[in-house]
């Protein structure tokens, strides 16, 4: 019994070692995540807390072992992954995310990413005991922050913000300089703490006031609305690959028929919310036209209600309303989403012929020759259609097949930066044809077709770094890499009208942008947010940053502001006001 004792006494001090030892070399070998030197000794005795506290109320050392390792390993190696995929550490909105995530992967990556998760829970249930005096002090202990973390998340957050500091738009830095544990601690404390209940009608409707008393006089093109097909095509991770020098392509990435008609568009783009994945987020500002601040996904958590989005206005003006994406349709949640923003069908993988597949994404042609099929009787009737395209195929790892191969040779030592080259040529070449093709069909129809965000190309953005693109963490962005950083292609034909030039724009702006073109009053919501002056205001997660007509580039990252900083900072906080009555709220801002 006494060495037994001795055991459960040591073994979490040996233990601590070793797995942060481990997972920490993965960690910095395996990801370039290295938590800074004054953290590490905070860090382990964190980590060493938690292991005495989770060995109390343990009744088999050997499976606190196995649950230590697991959980050390989800903080250690799961953060290090989610840096060097997206940028950014692992938040609690992530939660929101895993199931989707668990939907995307196949085969062995699916019980890769599975296992741990199950593992934990079953062993935590498995080897819970209280059997001593220790065990009820190590589950008061855990009561007690708990308690603190949901009723009080505040007396965690100020102490902890004092002693080690908080940059509210740098989460890379946030962790690396408090280690995985305390970071943990103080982003779910954070975000227990920023939960904000939707706005009373006096703020929602003073919110609104303000925005409308700012916009300015943009004026319709002259006409009146006369129904006509809309058709908006989202390219996966579409991008133009020609600015990564380092790769040394054999031939220019992009067909040169796209390339004609992209400068006849004034080479416009788009600044997404997302980089590198979470597309929902760009199909929800480009269909619903108030921009994403947080880093979660706004189809799972905070879209409730039926939205006055650019679906359901179409649908109102007697358009039918289709959205069609090859993909398990509870992806991102996309069932519920789309029926919310007033599409009235969905078309999802089990509606097509898994034909022309590269590995499980269907490629462009397929999934455009099968909507031109199904969309035919809309076609010839005459009868108004919204048709929404999202494509899949160009999703990471940018596989081919045998009827593609690869055309584009580079030098790059970064695998992504060949494979996404050869993957924009064929998105590309692809879209064309469909282009023409439906320009045949349907002349007079108003398109648009930008790319979601841009592509991941290696863990740290090593495929833009090699070639100085952008810089290996977004602490260490310049202005200009922040304007690189979400911007996609965005091309608009209007009909008979030709291509538009839009110059660059948050994608945000888009919905309102399609409604005058088709001389629709936008006086609704999605007309509020077009923003006040000459720029372009882009949020994302922590910082906002603003983009001249000219593409000149300020970054707005905390107090004190630039006066054109506070003015856009003030305009976002009414946006956000109005956008959460709206999507989770009681929509007050939607009656007089």
């Amino acid at each position: 019994m006494h060495k037994r004792r001795i055991l459960r006494l040591l073994l979490p001090l040996f233990s601590t070692a070793v797995f942060y030892a481990l997972f920490y070399t993965i960690s910095a070998l395996g990801f370039d995540v290295v938590i800074a030197p004054k953290a590490i000794a905070r860090d382990y005795l964190l980590n060493l807390f938690l292991a005495y506290t989770l060995a109390a109320l343990s009744r088999r050392l050997w499976v606190f072992v196995v649950l230590q390792g697991l959980l050390m390993a989800l903080l250690y190696v799961g953060n290090a992954v989610k840096i060097s995929f997206f940028g950014g550490p692992i938040v609690p909105d992530d939660v929101y995310a895993l199931r989707t995530l668990l939907l995307l992967l196949e085969g062995w990556q699916f019980y890769l990413a599975a296992l741990p998760l199950v593992g934990i829970a079953s062993l935590l249930i498995f080897n819970f005991g209280l059997r001593n005096w220790y065990s009820w002090l190590a589950i008061a202990t855990v009561l007690l922050i708990g308690t603190t973390l949901v009723y009080s998340p505040q007396n965690v957050i100020k102490p902890l913000d004092r002693y080690v500091g908080h940059s509210v738009w740098d989460q890379r830095s946030n962790y690396v300089n408090r280690g995985a544990t305390l970071y943990s601690l103080m982003e779910t404390a954070r975000y227990l703490a920023d939960r904000v209940p939707p706005p009373d009608r006096v703020t929602a409707q003073k919110a609104r006031e303000r925005l409308q008393a700012g916009l300015q006089e943009t004026g319709n093109p002259a006409g009146e609305f006369v129904p006509r097909n809309v058709h908006i095509i989202v390219l996966e991770s579409f991008w133009d690959p020609s600015p990564l020098k380092a790769g040394q392509y054999s031939r220019d990435p992009l067909p040169d028929d796209f390339r004609a008609l992209w400068k006849q568009a004034g080479n416009s783009r788009i600044l997404s919310p997302v980089f590198g994945g979470y597309t929902a987020n760009a199909e929800f500002e480009a269909l619903c036209g108030y921009p994403v601040m947080k880093p979660a996904v706004k189809f799972e958590r905070d879209l409730k209600n039926d939205v006055p989005c650019l679906p359901r206005l179409l649908a109102r003006q007697g358009y039918t309303t289709i959205a069609s994406h090859p993909n398990v349709p509870v992806f991102w949640n996309r069932v519920n989403a789309y029926r919310r923003l007033g599409f009235q069908t969905y078309w999802s993988l089990q509606d097509f012929e898994k034909v022309d597949m590269a590995r499980n994404f269907m490629s462009d042609a397929s999934l455009y020759r099968q909507v031109l099929e199904k969309i035919e009787p809309w076609l010839e009737s005459g009868k108004p259609l919204l048709n929404y395209v999202l494509t899949y195929f160009g999703h990471w790892n940018y596989p081919l097949n045998d009827a593609r191969p690869t055309v584009i040779q580079d030098s790059s030592n970064v695998p992504e930066v060949g494979s996404f080259a050869n993957t924009a040529y064929y998105k590309a070449k692809e879209l064309m044809e469909f282009l023409g093709e439906l320009n045949s069909r349907d002349p007079d129809a108003l398109i648009a077709v930008f790319g979601d965000h841009p592509p991941y190309l290696g863990r740290n953005f090593t495929g833009y770094v090699e070639s100085g693109v952008l810089a290996d963490n977004r602490s260490k962005f310049t202005p200009e890499m922040f304007g690189v950083y979400n911007a996609a292609p965005l091309i608009v034909i209007d009909g008979k009208r030709g291509v538009q030039q839009f110059g660059t724009l948050a994608l945000y702006e888009l919905p309102a942008r399609l409604l005058r073109l088709l001389h629709l009053e936008d006086t609704g919501p999605l007309g509020l947010t077009v923003p006040q002056t000459e720029m372009h205001v882009r949020p994302i997660p922590d910082l906002h940053y603003l983009v001249s007509e000219t593409g000149d580039v300020e970054v707005c990252q905390e107090p004190p502001w630039t006066e054109a900083c506070a003015r856009s900072s003030t305009w976002l906080n009414d946006v956000v006001t109005v956008g959460d009555d709206l999507f989770v709220g009681e929509q007050h801002t939607m009656r007089e």
